[in-house]
């Protein structure tokens, strides 16, 4: 098992996928490529693996990871590009997508991830482009701040956090994950978080990641872009991590299963929206008490999987 990054439910996703050697499968989120290696031992030397990543790191050290499968075929980007990343004539068997921030990325400061250790505001999957944590904290609108971190983390003291991050930085600009948290050890009350489970600040970073590396704006049509490259039959698997963005994921393949957009007194349909998947189950699958025990971090963990027809 790599210690990059370990995979969650791993054989309950790559499971779901049903795996038919002479398959051509995508791998969205390659991160170490803890779910395409399991994709490619089942594949046997047949077919091929597309894996993408938006950070370099990742996809160098996954490439090195399985340079001994001359079936998988590594690719820089966004798997929201899916469609020109991949070939135009290439369908689809089966694409797995695994949401979130990989272990690599938290535990190395320098990324500007964690809130546990100090370091520059970074936060950037792919640090080749885009604006940093620290550059947006610093120009953006104290409403925008404000509007951001309840958006993407349901956070109830987002007003007072912006407000303190604003004051913070008419005197000096923010720099630091230390700087980040500590406007947010200000802006909510010591008793409140006496109560809070986990870490005061891990809603406000979740945010701000989401916010710097657009994750949650672009899913809806990223999944359908994946879908569209899917053969009939062919599946889709999605792993996320916390309640905003499964919900998203699960508006996105409810959409999918019936966009008609005709009125439900209308007898037959007119607008002629045809449905594109089907749950392979219903709801959704969460990691083993076993998997738990042995990776803390799948706690918020939640596998979904859509089968093209």
């Amino acid at each position: 098992m790599s210690d990059y990054h370990v995979p969650v439910m791993l054989r309950e996703a790559v499971d779901y996928l049903n795996i038919k050697k002479g398959g051509i499968y995508l791998d969205g989120t390659l991160g170490g490529g803890g779910h395409s290696e399991e994709i490619l031992r089942r594949l046997d030397g047949t077919g091929r693996l597309y894996g993408i990543d938006r950070d370099m790191e990742a996809l160098k050290y996954a490439t090195e990871r399985l340079k001994a499968y001359d079936n998988f075929i590594p690719i820089h980007g966004n798997f929201r590009d899916v469609s020109t990343l991949i070939p135009e004539d290439v369908m689809l068997s089966g694409a797995i997508i695994d949401l979130g921030v990989s272990s690599h990325q938290l535990d190395t400061p320098k990324r500007g991830f964690s809130y546990h250790e100090e370091a520059p505001l970074d936060m950037r999957m792919d640090r080749s482009s885009g604006i940093t944590a620290e550059e947006w904290l610093n120009s953006a609108s104290e409403d925008e701040i404000a509007d951001t971190i309840y958006k993407y983390s349901d956070e109830r003291w987002a007003k007072r956090i912006a407000e303190k991050i604003v004051k913070m930085r008419q005197e000096s600009p923010l720099k630091t994950t230390t700087e980040l948290v500590r406007a947010v050890d200000m802006a909510i009350p010591k008793a409140v978080r006496r109560n809070i489970q986990g870490h005061p600040a891990k809603r406000t970073f979740q945010a701000v990641r989401i916010k710097i590396n657009e994750e949650l704006d672009m899913l809806p049509s990223a999944i359908e872009s994946i879908v569209n490259r899917l053969q009939i039959g062919g599946r889709l698997c999605v792993i996320t991590f916390h309640s905003i963005e499964d919900r998203l994921v699960k508006r996105t393949i409810n959409y999918l299963r019936n966009p008609c957009s005709c009125s439900p007194n209308v007898p037959i349909c007119t607008c002629g929206k045809q449905p594109k998947l089907k749950t392979v189950f219903s709801g959704v699958k969460t990691p083993t008490q076993e998997e738990l025990e042995q990776n803390p971090r799948s706690l918020s963990a939640k596998l979904r999987a859509a089968e093209r027809v």
